[in-house]
């Protein structure tokens, strides 16, 4: 684990309060998919998905040391972000149950890097593994995206507070 900079000020906050404040930022909600050189279908659900660059265009994401499948995501060449519709909430809780076969009975498609798509996403983005950076817990994704898609119209699955919204119009 990285230890703070020795220049910052210790928090003045414990970790539960920090969760809960970082609860109230509203995300959409994720499904990360890749293949292992086996063929396996790895998946995971995840809100910590961000733009990072229009030229070239890249996207970033996280994924805590402790996954079980942070090695093949680590050693990958390629992955996909499948962004969830408003329809797919037992997909994303699905895919953040660890010990059940995620990707049973879920209709997908291959992607040209042989990813799983997931179908009914509100987008699609299929990502070059372009870097990794070790931070705190997680390690940070930066994905140089090769294909993307979405599906106009769709409602957007959000995360907030510990809980799923979809998207109201002000």
């Amino acid at each position: 684990m990285t230890e703070p900079h020795p220049d910052a000020r210790s928090p003045a906050f414990s970790t539960p309060e920090f969760r809960a404040a970082l609860g109230m930022f509203a995300t959409g909600v994720t499904i990360v998919t890749a293949r292992r050189s086996d063929g396996t279908l790895v998946g995971l659900t995840a809100n910590s998905f961000n733009a990072v660059s229009l030229q070239p265009p890249l996207v970033l994401w996280s994924l805590s040391r402790a996954a079980s499948s942070l090695v093949t995501f680590a050693q990958g060449t390629h992955y996909a972000i499948n962004v969830l519709a408003a329809d797919q909430k037992t997909l994303a809780e699905r895919f953040a149950t660890r010990g059940v076969d995620r990707f049973a009975g879920v209709a997908w498609t291959e992607g040209a890097s042989g990813v799983p798509l997931i179908e009914g996403a509100a987008a699609h983005f299929e990502c070059f593994n372009r870097s990794r950076y070790d931070e705190g817990d997680h390690v940070i994704f930066v994905g140089e995206v090769e294909r993307c898609s979405h599906r106009p119209g769709a409602s957007p699955l959000l995360y907030h507070g510990g809980r799923f919204y979809t998207e109201h119009p002000l």
